[in-house]
């Protein structure tokens, strides 16, 4: 097997809150990149450059961090999103690809920005989706929505957090049914 390293990855932070008759509210974070950068005005997930070396879901968390100030104490769960991204960027003239991961964080979790991005804001699920210029996003917010609100099938999308597939994941058997 031959590995492939993406350039970037990309990190989607979101929480469970409970509405005022106690039903669960997923909300996702949306960064704004700051003027001055590349693409300034839009609204994002966390997203960096891989450094040297480094193992690809640590590069997600470590960005996490520099870019939200979010560590480990934040963090309920991190998920592979089983989700590369792949577009043309004219500054490099050439693809790039993106790997995608997400991370629950607890309910109450306030971002700290670094200077890359001058706005956050928290949106349901269905607001943040539409709130979101590209494709690839739109699928990674699909993605929390439909793999990550169920917990059976979150299971084996979880990581630890230094990168390795959860190892409590329980196989789950399919539903009998009778044979005709």
């Amino acid at each position: 097997m031959s590995p492939f390293r993406p350039d970037l990855i990309d990190c989607w932070l979101f929480r469970v809150g409970r509405t005022a008759r106690d039903v669960e509210r997923p909300e996702i974070l949306l960064i704004r990149r700051a003027p001055g950068r590349i693409l300034p005005g839009l609204w994002q997930c966390v997203s960096g450059s891989l450094e040297p070396g480094e193992r690809v879901a640590l590069g997600a968390l470590r960005e996490v961090a520099e870019e939200t100030g979010f560590g480990p104490a934040h963090i309920e769960a991190f998920y592979d999103l089983d989700l590369v991204n792949q577009f043309h960027e004219p500054s490099v003239d050439g693809v790039v690809t993106s790997a995608v991961f997400a991370a629950r964080l607890h309910a109450d979790a306030e971002p700290v920005l670094s200077h890359e991005h001058d706005g956050a804001m928290w949106l349901p699920i269905d607001e943040a989706h539409a709130a979101v210029v590209w494709p690839g996003y739109r699928t990674a917010i699909e993605r929390i929505r439909d793999d990550l609100s169920d917990p059976e099938r979150a299971a084996w999308f979880e990581l630890t957090l230094s990168g390795a597939r959860s190892l409590e994941v329980e196989p789950v058997e399919p539903a009998s049914q009778p044979i005709d």
